[in-house]
């Protein structure tokens, strides 16, 4: 009984959490579409993606030690309350007829260090809550809660936009982060907070997660390279809007964009139904090249029929890299040193987001005034460079023998233990 009503109390803090993730769409697709419109810059619309990325990223690993040391649930709702602080902030300046750029990162970057509380206070409340048995439905349930960001959020703010103003896309933001403040209460009304454990040292816990990523060759190769696949699928990722935006409108990118992240759910429920059993190694470079050759084709002509087929392409093969990264990266680390070990991991392997937030609308503004091509091709030309190097990282990935031994290895591992 008392494990039923725990898993209602997941449902009812997981229900918060997918109203949330979508509140936060609406706002990110909005403020895209805004600053882009005021100032038709690729790197404008790149800076505040950076902004809202880069507290989430770096206070990850504190963030993680509070929620270890105090009240999840508590936690939680000063993340998701105070974040709307931000939002409350750009809103404000709206209401005075419109909102700079600085305002708006500023706003941005407030609501962003806040958010950062919440991720690992929501993941550890999870395992407050359920069984172990229950861990694989409720974390599917998760990234669905996720991924409503980019699947249902981009369509309704468009057809938001079409009818009203940026300024009510905030307001509805606003309503879900006390939506979510209210249920996350609820829980920790019913679910006393978990006793505080005597921890090793701050200090030797991260010497000893550093250690197990890079005594191995092969997985902390294989880290470093992820950091170099982010970096050109976060330029996609931030210059996709720049270039639909740049012959299409709002209500058009909306749809885009949920057509494109359509292939994260078909993908993914496609592994989850079948998974993948051999050949990590093979699938992933696979994988890659035909994320970057959906990138290529993606940037050929400002034809959204085909945009959605080659962002659809790519978003599919997302899941793919992502399953078989994190197996041979899992498979190869001491299952004690596992949570000091992706601590590190998401860490590095998320720098190189950072880049391309940094880098790929500087590049895209200053080729389309370059060569007097506009910022909605010089965009395309990032994103179809990217995909080329993208292409070619798989090719060299493949035959490196360290990182080939960390299947094979574990295969031959497996085998023994078997006979």
């Amino acid at each position: 009984m008392s494990s039923k009503r725990n898993f209602h109390r997941f449902l009812l803090l997981w229900a918060g959490e997918l109203v949330s993730s979508i509140g936060g769409g609406l706002t990110s697709f909005g403020l895209g579409v805004y600053v882009f419109g005021q100032t038709g810059s690729a790197a404008d619309m790149a800076l505040v993606t950076l902004l809202a990325f880069l507290p989430t990223l770096l206070l990850s690993v504190p963030a993680g030690v509070l929620a270890d040391r105090y009240d999840r649930r508590l936690l939680m709702m000063i993340g998701d309350g105070c974040s709307a602080a931000g939002i409350l902030f750009i809103l404000f300046c709206m209401s005075g007829g419109g909102a700079s750029l600085t305002e708006i990162c500023i706003g941005v970057l407030i609501s962003s260090i806040f958010s950062s509380l919440l991720e690992p206070s929501y993941r550890a409340t999870v395992t407050d809550l359920l069984d172990a048995e229950e861990y694989s439905r409720a974390g599917g349930m998760v990234s669905l809660a996720g991924s409503a960001r980019y699947l249902i959020s981009p369509v309704l703010a468009g057809a938001l936009l079409a009818v009203s103003d940026i300024r009510l896309l905030l307001l509805l933001d606003i309503c879900t982060f006390f939506l979510t403040v209210i249920c996350t209460g609820v829980v920790r009304k019913g679910l006393a907070a978990k006793a505080a454990e005597e921890k090793e040292p701050f200090g030797k816990a991260l010497r000893m997660g550093w250690k197990a990523v890079t005594e191995k060759r092969g997985v902390f190769l294989l880290i470093l390279l992820s950091s170099v696949i982010t970096c050109f699928m976060g330029a996609f990722q931030i210059l996709a809007e720049p270039l639909i935006l740049n012959f299409a409108d709002s209500a058009v990118l909306g749809i885009g964009e949920t057509v494109c992240a359509s292939g994260m759910l078909v993908s993914g429920l496609f592994l989850g139904a079948r998974g993948i059993k051999r050949d990590y190694l093979k699938v992933l470079c696979a994988s890659l090249i035909a994320a970057g050759i959906a990138m290529v084709i993606f940037g050929l002509k400002e034809n959204i029929g085909l945009i959605c087929a080659a962002g659809f392409l790519f978003f599919a093969m997302l899941p793919f890299a992502n399953n078989c990264l994190d197996y041979l990266v899992r498979t190869n680390i001491a299952d004690e040193l596992q949570g000091r070990a992706w601590g590190f991991i998401g860490f590095l392997s998320q720098i190189g987001y950072v880049v391309a937030y940094g880098l790929a609308g500087v590049l895209a503004d200053g080729i389309g005034e370059r060569f007097r091509l506009g910022v909605g091709r010089g965009a395309a030309a990032v994103i179809m460079a990217s995909g080329v190097l993208l292409g070619i990282l798989a090719l060299v990935l493949y035959p490196i023998k360290v990182v080939r031994e960390l299947e094979n290895g574990r295969l031959e591992a497996d085998e023994g233990s078997a006979s």
